[in-house]
């Protein structure tokens, strides 16, 4: 099957480059009025895509030469099919990926917009969008990129020209942010992303897999601020390790003794920590005790002016914005002694995973895919194709060596490095942490031998960095290469010194990352070499492998003999603890799916509510029912809502009239009365407030903000129970039941009350608003 699918890519690349030969011929002005008479063929319909990409690719070709002074190579091009015919392109690193991109982006863009290439960060998305740009806007094509410029503020752009393109380069958190903030405008005007056509990612596994599970959080409401943070802060760090609280063995949970939970009673001087009354101080406690114990400062974050900064697993980056949730940013900031923020509730949210299974096409590229096709497939609909390289990989990829501790290992690289720069071969020393890289800095300084590192604190002069680390002499320390968009090339005198050298001072949690380290060496048929230096302390061995690895590891660390075997015992172990890790993530994704299936469900049935309510000419027939349905259920009292204890008297005075006023008892009369009653209570108080808004289009404009204030209300307090539901039914797999099935029976359940509540609260905000005339002949409103 897939060399089936190899010949015939191949058969429509051979199509393509027959075209571009004849588009050669071709004056300038001709060869751009073929994009006018290609979108003539395509008329908007994506499936006429598959028909002209022959010809859309060749004019590609054919521009890219003129325009950029580069034509895409034969496996370019076939890396391009690829992609169109819904596949992840696994093009090894300097293979030309950027370049590639152009032809499906260009083909797309003759649909019209709706189209993204998302790449790693920022400057990429800035640096592409301006470079590429180049050859789509001379073809006719409208181009963008939607990260915010140099000092610009995210609010300061302009979102309708940037998403009113044909192309649109951006980020995957830009593009999930602005697509969050789309549905929470109040008006069809204020939202800018229409469509979601096609996404073609770059470095796809980082995005799709790696940050999958990642939830970009918009949080708005303000909590009622604790006061517990600090003080639960100065317990947890009088507690003492395996006497007040124990550590998981693979580092990633922390709980309190019995022994800890007396002797924290003593310091606060409460009883019964563990009882209904204390669960708010308790919860702080836990916080506290894994941010002081789990949470590593410089690993899974940084203090930068005074703020608790969260960085990126995957590259080292900063995560400027981003916070932790459920008070844990709030435990850090107390931890580390900074000002602490205001915790907040999470208004939307959405998921990597989410955000692009929406996409009506995805497509990727990437150099490391073929690891997890599987997932791929399952997930996304994808399949993996590997192109072949332009030219022969010559890259020697050397066996791992293996030493009992951490010290031992970095010893051994040091000496590696050393010997490297004596000759001036360049480098590039690869870290799992910002933690180790900046020990691994230091330890270079102490040899006194000249490096750069690359890593959270240095992302401004990365593209320099990587630029400069081929170069002879050069020694490059950075925490991850995954990413990072720009090629380090060599040149002649490094070549005969055996090109770059790539030294892995650890494996990462999984093969993928590791080879994508492995590929910034020997780029476009170069040579190079490519090392691991591995330990049994290592993160990936101490978190995952057995405890008989473990002991092993305690009892010899300090042995003369430091080397181990690589035909011995633990010669596997690095592979077998990377598999157990991928497992565990896989596992953790497909988890993530599952939960997240019913919040995406419940959010887009709720994002199309108000998308009608903002464009529908009237709104009688959603105002008129939620009436009706709220003067029964409270009648019935069968609302989930309901006191059941509120009297007819009481419900209007707090929800509808604060001002009705009766002579006759109404609470004694039969139901059917009472709804009667109910009814015309609600109607003339509705007619009132009319009275005070005459015109058609304020009135409409009122329902309209009436309608969406009350489901934005009811849908930040469901988000927030979604989130405590997920916790609390994970937790009931202990009793041997299917937490997934209960999340989705609980779930539902929630759904429903939070629609009565939406009713009751459009029928408050409809009658029980405060209109104020402005002098300029305006109107406020105050609702309740």
């Amino acid at each position: 099957m897939a060399l089936l699918r190899k010949k015939r890519y191949q058969e429509t690349v051979k199509l393509i480059l027959n075209l571009a030969n004849r588009y050669h011929a071709m004056p300038d002005k001709e060869l751009q009025y073929q994009t006018a008479l290609l979108k003539k063929q395509v008329d908007g319909q994506r499936s006429r895509l598959k028909i002209i990409l022959p010809e859309a690719y060749a004019v590609v070709c054919e521009a890219a030469e003129r325009v950029l002074g580069m034509r895409p190579f034969p496996v370019q091009i076939l890396g391009a099919v690829a992609m169109e015919d819904g596949n992840i392109a696994e093009m090894k690193t300097g293979e030309g990926k950027t370049l590639t991109a152009t032809m499906p982006m260009y083909l797309h863009g003759l649909t019209g917009i709706g189209n993204f290439l998302i790449t790693a960060n920022e400057y990429l998305a800035a640096r592409d969008a301006h470079d590429m740009g180049k050859l789509y806007q001379w073809l006719g094509l409208t181009v963008a990129s939607a990260v915010p410029e140099l000092g610009q503020k995210p609010e300061d752009r302009d979102l309708d020209e940037i998403y009113g393109s044909n192309i649109v380069y951006t980020t995957n958190s830009t593009l999930g942010f602005d697509y969050l903030f789309d549905n929470l405008a109040k008006t069809i005007t204020d939202q800018h992303l229409r469509v979601l056509n096609f996404a073609l990612l770059d470095e796809a596994d980082a995005v799709l897999l790696d940050t999958a599970q990642t939830p970009l959080v918009i949080a708005g409401v303000p909590r009622v601020q604790s006061n517990y943070y600090q003080s639960a802060d100065r317990v947890a760090k009088l507690l003492v390790k395996d006497e007040d609280y124990q550590i998981s063995d693979d580092l990633k949970n922390a709980w309190f003794t019995p022994q800890g939970i007396v002797k924290m009673e003593k310091y606060l001087d409460v009883d019964n920590l563990l009882s209904e009354t204390w669960t708010e101080l308790y919860r702080h406690l836990v916080l506290a005790l894994r941010a002081n114990y789990i949470q590593k400062r410089n690993r899974n974050y940084v203090v930068k002016d005074d703020e608790v900064v969260l960085i990126d697993a995957e590259n080292g980056r900063e995560l400027p914005g981003m916070k932790m949730q459920a008070g844990m940013h709030q435990a850090l900031e107390a931890k580390e002694g900074v000002k602490i923020s205001v915790e907040q509730r999470t208004m939307a949210t959405i998921t990597y995973q989410e955000l692009f299974r929406m996409f009506n096409q995805l497509a990727g590229m990437t150099g490391t895919a073929a690891t997890d096709r599987k997932e791929f497939l399952e997930v996304y609909n994808l399949s993996v194709f590997k192109v072949p390289t332009n030219r022969p990989d010559i890259r020697k990829d050397y066996p791992d060596h293996l030493y009992i501790s951490n010290r031992a290992k970095l010893m051994a690289t040091l000496d590696v490095v050393k010997e490297a720069h004596v000759k001036g071969r360049p480098v590039l020393v690869e870290t799992g942490s910002l933690e180790l890289s900046i020990l691994y800095s230091n330890l270079l300084l102490k040899e006194r031998i000249p490096h750069s590192l690359l890593n959270a604190r240095s992302e401004v002069k990365e593209a320099e960095i990587i630029k400069h680390a081929g170069e002879v002499g050069a020694i490059t320390v950075a925490t991850s290469m995954a990413g990072r968009g720009t090629d380090i090339n060599i040149t002649p005198e490094v070549e005969r010194l055996g090109g770059l050298l790539v030294l892995g001072t650890e494996r990462m949690q999984n093969k993928r990352i590791d080879n994508q380290l492995r590929g910034r060496a020997g780029r476009q048929g170069a040579p190079g070499a490519s090392v691991f230096y591995v330990s049994l302390e290592d993160k990936v061995v101490i978190e995952n492998a057995p405890k008989s690895v473990r002991k092993f590891t305690y009892e010899h660390a300090h042995d003369e003999k430091q080397t181990l075997s690589k035909h011995g015992r633990f010669h596997d172990a690095i592979d077998r603890s990377q598999k157990i890790l991928t497992n565990r993530e896989r596992n953790a994704r497909f988890e993530t799916l599952q939960y997240g299936e019913v919040s995406r469900i419940q959010r887009e049935s709720v994002y199309q509510t108000r998308n009608w309510i903002m464009q529908a000419p009237s709104l009688d027939e959603v105002v008129k029912p939620c009436f009706e349905f709220v003067a029964k259920q409270f009648v019935n009292k069968q609302g989930q809502w309901l006191n059941s204890k509120q009297t007819l008297l009481e419900f209007i005075y707090q929800n509808i009239d604060p001002d009705y006023q009766t002579k006759r008892s109404i609470e004694e009369q039969p139901k059917s009365d009472q709804l009667e009653l109910l009814s015309e209570v609600m109607s003339n108080r509705l007619k009132r407030m009319h009275q005070k808004l005459p015109y058609q289009d304020q009135w409409l404009y009122f329902e309209r903000l009436s309608l969406l204030r009350a489901i934005d209300q009811a849908w930040v307090d469901q988000v927030d129970q979604l989130d405590i539901l997920m916790r609390v039914t994970k937790s009931r797999s202990i009793a041997q039941v299917n937490p997934i099935f209960e999340y989705q029976k609980e779930a539902q359940k929630a759904y429903q009350k939070m629609r009565e509540k939406i009713k009751l609260q459009v029928v408050k905000n409809l009658t029980n608003s405060e209109v104020i005339p402005q002098s300029d002949g305006t109107v406020d409103i105050e609702f309740p």
